[in-house]
């Protein structure tokens, strides 16, 4: 880890998270070594009519009632004192918010809202919660040994019977207000990521990757446009990454007990007085 904790000891930076660093609290990751193969579902299918949404909303259900009792782990409390330029993260979860990070981008959204599709009013999702609870009221009980999935759902079959409530301003159909694979991570959020980027060529920083494969372009084009620039980049993953022939270091390790060494070597040099230098 040492020539990476060097060259990101006194450099401006911005970091971008992944699944990865969530595995320690309990949420598994799509990819990381072990890991089944996945298939989540695509806005096009959830789009597609009653029977998809049901589908989706009864295994949500279940997983949202798991994924909301997550804690941050090390990894996300160390992402707050690091205090980065812009703190992308690619997970829902929420738990770098938890955790007090402050400049951050969730670039795919938070599983914690819920989006009407026709009046576009948001909303929490615990009050969905409660009504799906409500109108479902032995559904969990039944389904009580079965497997979480990483985007916040559980691998279930038998969604039948599973009674979704619409929009209660509009009846529209709902969505966690997330990115779904087929859609496109607001272009807001996009720019103001590739702004922070493309400002780290300017102050000498580093782009920092923490447990992201880099599978999905969402993510990993932000570390084409700063390698491109000529600026750092750092992957801290366990397996092979998208971005490997693009980093100048890669650390094959967990993301908590990188995240914590960075942290002690950066609050070691702001120790430092100038007359000790």
């Amino acid at each position: 880890m040492t020539p990476a904790l060097d060259l990101l000891a006194g450099r401006p930076l911005v970091v971008l998270t992944g699944a990865g660093l969530s595995t320690d609290s309990g949420i598994p990751d799509y990819r990381g070594p072990g890991s089944p193969d996945r298939t989540p579902m695509t806005y096009q299918e959830f789009v597609s009519g009653p029977a998809a949404q049901q589908r989706y909303w009864a295994r949500s259900h279940l997983g949202w009632g798991r994924m909301r009792g997550a804690e941050p782990n090390a990894g996300h409390r160390a992402c707050a004192p690091l205090d980065p330029d812009l703190l992308i993260t690619q997970n829902v979860d929420g738990l770098h918010e938890a955790s007090g990070s402050r400049r951050l981008i969730a670039l795919h959204g938070r599983i914690a809202d819920v989006v009407c599709l026709s009046c576009r009013t948001t909303s929490a999702r615990v009050a969905l919660h409660a009504r799906l609870d409500a109108l479902n009221p032995s559904f969990a009980a039944r389904h009580t040994d079965v497997e979480t999935r990483p985007d916040g759902d559980v691998e279930l079959d038998d969604t039948s019977g599973f009674v979704v409530p619409g929009c209660e301003l509009c009846g529209g159909v709902l969505k966690p207000d997330v990115v779904f694979f087929g859609e496109n991570v607001p272009k807001p959020r996009v720019e103001r990521c590739y702004a922070a980027v493309d400002a780290l060529a300017e102050s000498g920083g580093a782009l920092l990757v923490a447990g992201s494969s880099l599978t999905v372009m969402s993510g990993f084009r932000f570390v084409r446009h700063a390698a491109k620039a000529g600026t750092p980049v750092v992957i801290v993953n366990r397996g092979q990454t998208r971005g490997d022939d693009l980093a100048t270091v890669k650390v094959d390790a967990g993301c908590s007990e990188f995240l914590e060494a960075l942290v002690g070597v950066r609050s070691q040099m702001t120790r430092v007085s100038p007359a000790g230098r």
